[in-house]
């Protein structure tokens, strides 16, 4: 590293380190957009904000199923008369 300069030696340190990342950001030419991951995002929290009230995990992950993947809901297993 020719730079006598501290801050830009740890510049290109960093850039170096995160160079593949960097070329596949250049590669992809913006084909995914965060808008899609940040929706995503959105309501895998808001199903698991309303899921607290359930009684175990396998539950809240059908809900997440059902919501995200709009599948059917799948038989109860107790039945209400």
């Amino acid at each position: 590293m020719r730079s006598k300069i501290e801050p830009m030696k740890k510049v290109a340190k960093t850039v170096r380190r995160h160079k593949p990342l960097i070329l596949n950001w250049f590669k992809a030419r913006k084909a995914y957009s965060s808008g899609k991951v940040e929706g995503l995002n959105t309501k895998i929290k808001f199903t698991t904000r309303k899921s607290y009230g359930f009684i175990t995990y396998r539950r809240a992950e059908i809900a997440l199923y059902h919501v995200l993947g709009k599948l059917l809901e799948p038989k109860m297993t107790r039945r209400f008369y």
